[in-house]
């Protein structure tokens, strides 16, 4: 498989394909890094497992061999039409290929039966990682997720209350996600080498994992569009009858409506979002 720079390109040239920036296809080169998403997702044999953007199917060729259950997504038409030639006769059954947008089939058309776990092993295309992983949140929920993503994009969701990277989707995330010990990627483990360091970030879901409904997640995104606001004044601008309600929230938290959207920690978001009125 083409798990060096060199055999990567000899296939890609095989192919006539020239990777395409705006698709984020910088291919994984680095045995070692797909051997590491493996681990840290602990696959075993029969487990059911989405992957984003296969790709030249390095690491899909992985979690197949190591028995698992794969469904992928891939929206470039001549990668689809390569995978499909090259591994779906070569795993029937457990091989699932959907061709198209990885936001608008977060899943790769996986749908799970009630009460059955899967996992997301995927090196996402980095563009679309946040509106995908959004998504994703909106459940069901993966009982582990191992991503490769832009550092950067790492320790946004990974952010503490207090900071500047601290805003909806590391809120969105942390209800319902542990993070886990992760692993740095270098940019030499990609061929073409990406321009920024990445990060394999490793979730856990919780025992008891927290899904925000829309309408709270739009309200929270528009706190945050002004995050230099007090919480007060936005929140009197989109819930103007309950503000009672999340005032008496604010204070059993120990804070004010005096607090901006970034230093009030994730339990608290998830109080408040209980008294958010749905869309109309």
């Amino acid at each position: 498989m083409p798990l060096s720079p060199s055999t990567t390109r000899e296939l890609l040239a095989r192919l006539g394909h020239q990777p395409k920036r705006f698709l984020g296809q910088n291919f994984l080169v680095d045995g070692n890094i797909v051997h590491k998403s493996l681990e840290l997702a602990e696959i075993k044999a029969g487990d059911t497992v989405v992957e984003i953007g296969p790709g030249l199917g390095t690491l899909t060729i992985a979690l197949l061999q190591a028995g698992a259950d794969v469904w992928a997504v891939e929206m470039d038409r001549d990668l689809h039409a390569y995978l499909e030639a090259e591994l779906a006769p070569r795993y029937p059954g457990t091989f699932h290929l959907l061709e198209g947008d990885a936001v608008k089939h977060p899943l790769a058309g996986l749908v799970p039966p009630p009460g059955a776990d899967f996992k997301v092993v995927a090196n996402l295309p980095y563009a679309i990682a946040t509106p995908w992983l959004d998504r994703v949140l909106s459940g069901p929920l993966p009982a582990r997720l191992v991503l490769m993503l832009q550092q950067e994009a790492a320790q946004r969701y990974a952010a503490v209350p207090g900071s500047k990277s601290f805003g909806g989707i590391s809120i969105f995330l942390q209800a319902a996600y542990a993070i886990a010990q992760g692993h740095k990627v270098a940019a030499s483990c990609f061929y073409p080498r990406p321009d920024v360091e990445s990060h394999l970030l490793h979730l856990v879901r919780k025992p008891a994992p927290y899904v925000f409904a829309d309408a709270a997640k739009t309200v929270i995104r528009g706190c945050f569009q002004q995050r230099r606001k007090q919480i007060g004044s936005l929140l009197r601008q989109r819930l103007p009858a309950g503000e009672i309600r999340w005032r008496e929230l604010l204070q059993a938290s120990g804070l004010s409506d005096q607090t901006r959207p970034e230093a009030i920690p994730v339990d608290c978001w998830m109080r408040l979002a209980n008294v958010f009125p749905p869309l109309a």
